[in-house]
């Protein structure tokens, strides 16, 4: 059974920094786009980045110049780091995974809390 745990998340001032890591017990990692998701509380789940198993990278426009999207394929594991965080950061991030020449984020992990206060 796939799964995909989150960590990393947690209560960081605005400007502060996080880094995620999203672990994925999973056959053929590479064969794998990985992606971050996020969730504010009464707005809908909005994709952050994604990187597919070559190491091509995607933001969204929040998250660029901010936001660093990576993975470890020996480690099957993802990383968000997150520079000069924002209060509207605030959310539930999730891991996600999609198979290689498919549309649908497949896989999802049960998300980690960040929040970004003073």
């Amino acid at each position: 059974q796939v799964q995909l745990v989150e960590s990393g998340g947690g209560l960081v001032e605005p400007g502060g920094s996080l880094r995620l890591s999203c672990a994925a017990s999973i056959s053929l990692f590479r064969l794998y786009t990985a992606g971050w998701y996020r969730q504010a509380p009464g707005q809908q789940r909005e994709l952050v980045a994604t990187i597919t198993g070559a190491g091509s990278t995607d933001y969204a426009e929040s998250a660029k110049g901010r936001f660093t999207i990576s993975r470890d394929n020996d480690k099957n594991t993802v990383y968000l780091q997150m520079n000069s965080l924002k209060d509207e950061d605030t959310a539930v991030y999730y891991c996600t995974l999609r198979k290689i020449a498919t549309n649908t984020w497949g896989y999802w992990g049960q998300g980690t809390q960040v929040t970004v206060s003073s």
